[in-house]
C-alpha cells in the first residue's frame, strides 16, 4: 500500500493484511484483526522486553535487589546464574526462576575472592554454553565519617563495588560479543552523584562504577552495551534496620519526590529495560531509579568530626 513501515494487522482467519501507522480503517475494535508488528522486525512492542533463550549472571542474587532482578529476567524468560554467598537464599531464587519455566544454575560466590569469580564465568560458561547477560550487583559499604575512614577501608569500598564488577565483566564480555546481543548493567547509588555525611568510601566508589561503566560502553560498543542503575533508597533487607523505625522510614519517605521508598521490583523493571531489546539503542548511561530525589533522603545527620577555630 506504499504506507510508512508502522503497524502489520493480519485478520484473525489470515484472509487479508493491512499495513499503516493505526487500526485497519473502519475496524477500530470487535477482535477481526491482530497486530503482528512491522518496521524493525521485533513485533508488538511488549515482544522486546522478552529475553527468552537468553542467559544471564546475577552477583548478590540471594537476597534484596539482585533477588528482584533476578526474578524479573525470569518473568521475561531468560534463565539465570544466580551468584551470592549464602547457598540456601540462592536455591530460593532458582525455585521461583524454574516456576517461571527457567533454568538456574546456583553457584556461591563470594565476588571478594577473584579465583570464585574466575569459577563462577567459567561455570556459567560450560552450563549454558554462553551468556547474554551480567548484573553486577554485590556492593556496598557501611556509613562513617570521613575522618574515620582509613586508607585500607576505602580500598576495599573499591574493591568490592568496582573492582569485582570489572572483572565479572571483563570475563563475560567475549561470550556477550560472540553471541551478538550482549548487555551488563551495573548497579550502583544515588549516592554516587549526591552529597551527603558519612558516604566518602561508598559514594566514591559508586561514582567510579558509574563512569566505569561509560568508559566500556564506549570501548565495547557496538558489540556489547554497559549501562548501570543509580539506585535510591530501595526497601530491602539492608535498608530495614533503618526503616524498621516507622519515623526515620516517614521521613525517608516525606524527603522523595514521590513519596515512598523504591521496591526491588522499580529496579528489576528498570534492568530489564537494559538489558532487553527494549533498550538496544541504549549504552553508557546511568538511569536514576529513585522516587525524583535530587538530595540526599539518608535521615541521620553523621557529625564531620572537624571543628574549626574555637570549636566552632
Amino acid at each position: 500500500m506504499g504506507a510508512e513501515p508502522g503497524n502489520v494487522w493480519v485478520a484473525v482467519d489470515g484472509s487479508r493484511t493491512w499495513e499503516g501507522l493505526g487500526w485497519p480503517r473502519g475496524l477500530r475494535g470487535g477482535g477481526e484483526w491482530l497486530r503482528v508488528g512491522a518496521g524493525d522486525g521485533l513485533g508488538m512492542i511488549l515482544d522486546r522486553f522478552k529475553v527468552e533463550g537468553r542467559v544471564a549472571v546475577v552477583t548478590g542474587a540471594g537476597r534484596g535487589i539482585g533477588r528482584g532482578v533476578s526474578i524479573a529476567l525470569a518473568e521475561a524468560g531468560a534463565d539465570l546464574v544466580l551468584a551470592a554467598r549464602r547457598e540456601h537464599t540462592l536455591q530460593e531464587v532458582a525455585s521461583v526462576v524454574e516456576q517461571n519455566g527457567g533454568r538456574a544454575l546456583v553457584v556461591p560466590t563470594d565476588v571478594l575472592v577473584p579465583e570464585q569469580l574466575d569459577r563462577l564465568a567459567e561455570r556459567a560458561l560450560s552450563e549454558f554454553g554462553g551468556v547474554d547477560f551480567l548484573v553486577n550487583n554485590a556492593g556496598g559499604t557501611l556509613p562513617g565519617p570521613a575522618m574515620q575512614c582509613t586508607d585500607d577501608e576505602l580500598n576495599k569500598s573499591f574493591n568490592f563495588n568496582v573492582t569485582t564488577a570489572f572483572h565479572m565483566s571483563r570475563a563475560l564480555a567475549p561470550s556477550m560479543a560472540e553471541r551478538g546481543h550482549g548487555a551488563i548493567v551495573n548497579i550502583t547509588s544515588g549516592l554516587s552523584h549526591l552529597v551527603d555525611n558519612g558516604f566518602v568510601a561508598y559514594g566514591t566508589a559508586k561514582a567510579a562504577m558509574s563512569h566505569m561503566t561509560r568508559l566500556l560502553a564506549h570501548e565495547w560498543a557496538p558489540h556489547v552495551r554497559v549501562n548501570a542503575i543509580a539506585v535510591g533508597a530501595t526497601e530491602t533487607d539492608a535498608l530495614a534496620m533503618v526503616t524498621a523505625d516507622k519515623a526515620l522510614a516517614q521521613q525517608m519517605k516525606d524527603l522523595t519526590p514521590l513519596r515512598r521508598l523504591g521496591t526491588v521490583e522499580d529496579i528489576g523493571a528498570a534492568a530489564l529495560y537494559l538489558l532487553s531489546d527494549a533498550g538496544s539503542w541504549v549504552t553508557g548511561k546511568v538511569l536514576e531509579v529513585d522516587g525524583g530525589t535530587v538530595d540526599s533522603n539518608w535521615p541521620f545527620a553523621m557529625p564531620s568530626g572537624l571543628s574549626g577555630p574555637q570549636g566552632a
